[in-house]
Formats: C-alpha cells, sequence, structure tokens
C-alpha cells in the first residue's frame, strides 16, 4: 500500500490540487497532459506488477498518517466497446478523484484500481494495482493500465471480476476495524457476463481452491464488505442500448449510476461515496448469498 500523502492548504484544510498536478508534472513529466495515448500508454502486455497471478491479498489499512481509512476500489472496462474513454478517464479523470473525494470531507480515501476486459476471450481480463493513499502513486498504476482494447462477440464483460477479487482478494480496515464498509465502482458499457469458471480462476490467480460462480453470487459476496455500484458510460455506441441499461438495473437496482458523458464519471462517483454516512453494523438480509448449493449457475 502506498505511503504517500495528500496536499491541503495550511488555511483552509482544503486539497491543494495544484500543488498535487506540479507533483505529477515533476513524477511523469512536464508534457503529461500533452501525450497522446500511445505515447503515455505504452504497455503492450499486461505490466508484472498489476498481474493477479499469485495475489493472495491487497490490504487497505489504517495508519498514523490515514488513521481512518475508506477502501475504494475503481474497476474500469478498457475494452474496444469503450473506445477512447479510458484513455480520458486514466489521462484527465481519476488523477483527481482522491482530492475530489477529500475536498468533499472524506478525509483517508485509499484507492485500488482494476482494469477489465473479457475472460472469454482476452489476455490480460484482470489487471490489479494496490491499496493507494498517494495521489502520486495511483497515477503510476494508472499509466501501467495495460489498455488491451479487446472484449468478443459475446454478450457483456468481466464486471464479475471485480466482485471476485474484492470479495476474496482485500482485507480492508474500513470494514474489519469500523464495520463501515467500503466502495466498489464498476464502470463500462456493456452487461456484466453471467458466470467465471473455476479453471478461469485458476489460470489467472495461481494456485488454490476455485469454484464456478455466478455473477449474482460473485456480486452478493462483494456486498459484504462494499456498497457496490456500476457506473454505466452512455455515450458509446454499446452503452446508449436500453436493453443494456435494464439488464443492469436488475442486476444491481438502485446502485445502477448513469453517466452521460465519461467527464461526469469522477464527480458521480466522489458524490456517491460523500453522500454516505458511517454506516452502524446491521444485518444484510437480502445481501445474505446464502448457500453455494443454492446459487444456479
Amino acid at each position: 500500500m502506498g505511503s504517500g500523502s495528500y496536499s491541503k492548504n495550511s488555511l483552509t484544510g482544503n486539497y491543494d490540487s495544484s500543488v498535487r498536478e506540479a507533483k505529477v508534472m515533476s513524477f511523469l513529466g512536464p508534457d503529461y497532459k500533452s501525450k497522446s495515448k500511445e505515447e503515455l500508454f505504452t504497455q503492450r502486455n499486461i505490466n508484472n506488477a498489476m498481474n493477479p497471478y499469485g495475489v493472495k491479498i491487497r490490504e487497505s489499512r489504517d495508519s498514523a498518517e490515514h488513521p481512518n481509512s475508506l477502501a475504494i476500489i475503481l474497476a474500469l472496462d478498457e475494452t474496444g466497446s469503450m473506445g477512447s474513454v479510458p484513455h480520458h478517464l486514466v489521462k484527465e479523470g481519476f488523477p483527481d478523484i482522491m482530492g475530489n473525494i477529500i475536498q468533499k470531507g472524506e478525509k483517508d480515501p485509499q484507492v485500488l484500481f482494476l482494469g477489465i476486459g473479457d475472460h472469454e476471450c482476452d489476455e490480460a481480463p484482470l489487471q490489479v494495482s494496490q491499496f493507494e493513499s498517494s495521489d502520486e502513486l495511483l497515477d503510476k498504476w494508472l499509466i501501467d493500465l495495460y489498455l488491451e482494447g479487446g472484449g468478443g462477440s459475446n454478450y457483456g464483460e468481466s464486471y464479475l471480476l471485480a466482485w471476485y477479487f474484492a470479495a476474496y482478494h482485500t482485507s480492508i480496515d474500513c470494514w474489519e476495524k469500523r464495520s463501515r464498509k467500503g466502495f466498489l465502482f464498476t464502470i463500462g458499457d456493456e452487461p456484466s457476463l453471467k458466470s467465471v469458471p473455476a479453471s478461469f480462476l485458476k489460470k489467472t490467480m495461481g494456485d488454490g481452491q476455485y469454484e464456478d460462480f455466478s455473477a449474482d453470487y460473485l456480486l452478493n459476496r462483494a456486498r459484504e464488505k462494499y456498497n457496490v455500484y456500476h457506473v454505466h458510460v452512455k455515450e458509446t455506441g454499446s452503452g446508449s442500448r436500453q436493453q443494456v441499461m435494464d439488464d443492469w438495473k436488475q442486476l444491481i437496482q438502485d446502485h445502477l449510476i448513469i453517466a452521460e458523458k465519461h467527464t461526469d464519471i469522477p464527480g458521480l462517483i466522489s458524490n456517491t461515496i460523500n453522500s454516505f454516512k458511517v454506516e452502524k453494523p446491521e444485518l444484510h438480509a437480502d445481501l445474505n448469498p446464502g448457500k453455494k448449493e443454492d446459487i444456479i449457475l
């Protein structure tokens, strides 16, 4: 987990985005904003640091500097149907997202970034960063993303892999210490694929015991410790289809967020997080995934 700090105005206590941008320019180069997709995103296959193979747990932990950590997962669809949207979000939208969240009152966000593809046909359908409290380190993970631009003619992408990873491969202090759920946002323009086989998980994650999972089951498991949302990108060809939005509405109900433009996404995410009060421990009977044998794959 990153150990960097945020820059705040000493008089107002507010997040200073100009200081953050100066740090980014120093970290990534002064021509960061002017670089093309090809110049900025140089990965031509999955970055070893973002390869999930062998990853057991990603941790979001409290520290002296960030004593009330809040785990946030952003899972971005980087398949071909999204066009240039992933490039624009990674380059211009996400770098300021922690600052936006802090500005609105959440002092200790820790963000983990996932790249999502299509596990039925892509080479790298799951890419995984670390939870970071440092804006500069988050920027580094963002440009390490392999924009594979794949996907297939099947009906959906692998958003369920974000739910799987959150449920089985994260440990977060906000939930374990304070019974406050983290946040998980999948972002894309396609439906979710309905299931993932154990054989794929073993190949992707490494040695271990795996099962075939349905999307419904993984969504409910992730909901045990995260507030799970899907941000639907409406401006693409696939995203404009009403059937796709209807499918998400049926699956995730009122946790579907419609983004008319990709430039709206960072604000929609930060507003959603900051609309929550600290949760009290409670039973979520409707989110109980039940027995595994009751899940129909």
